[in-house]
């Protein structure tokens, strides 16, 4: 289960449109280069940024925003809420492992997770009352949507600060596995 499936079954319940930032980077060719290290684009977030602008003037319904730099692209105004979604590293590991990351893009993601790195940058780029972290280790995609809809209802409270990976790793004795390739 991952972020893009998620926020395709929370736009299909709420009827908002969805938009994949990868997708949307590949597709219209909104890139400065390949980063040969990660095996990766890189997004040219200024137009990226204007090319979402006129998406959501289109768009008469809501905009799930799906991408781990959404809040960056998105002016802070225009953002209702953020959900990072979290999932203990192990896990994460295995699931990143079977869609074929590797090397490089896979520590420096991992690393990202422990980190809290999506997490801060969601909170530097909108503020922390709009920023809602889900643990979804282990859940179904179907349990980590209604846990979303349950927030957006206001019957239960969007929080941060839930998952501490650092120290959960720490306990585990496995931190360092984590932070070792850097």
């Amino acid at each position: 289960m991952g972020k893009t499936i998620v926020s395709e079954q929370l736009a299909t319940k709420i009827r908002a449109q969805h938009v994949d930032l990868a997708e949307t980077v590949k597709r219209e060719r909104l890139t400065n280069g390949y980063d040969r290290k990660r095996q990766t684009w890189i997004a040219d977030t200024s137009r990226l940024a204007n090319r979402l602008q006129q998406k959501i003037k289109q768009e008469k319904t809501d905009v799930i925003i799906d991408g781990h730099y959404a809040s960056a692209v998105v002016p802070a105004a225009q953002v209702t809420r953020v959900f990072v979604l979290r999932r203990h590293p192990q896990q994460l590991k295995k699931q990143m492992e079977r869609r074929g990351f590797k090397g490089a893009k896979l520590w420096e993601n991992l690393a990202a997770e422990v980190l809290d790195v999506c997490l801060y940058d969601a909170i530097m780029n909108v503020g922390i009352e709009k920023v809602c972290e889900i643990d979804a280790t282990s859940k179904t995609v179907e349990n980590t949507v209604n846990e979303i809809l349950s927030i957006l209802d206001g019957k239960k409270m969007c929080a941060v600060g839930t998952v501490d990976w650092l120290g959960t790793l720490e306990k585990e004795n496995i931190l360092d596995q984590y932070l070792r390739h850097f």
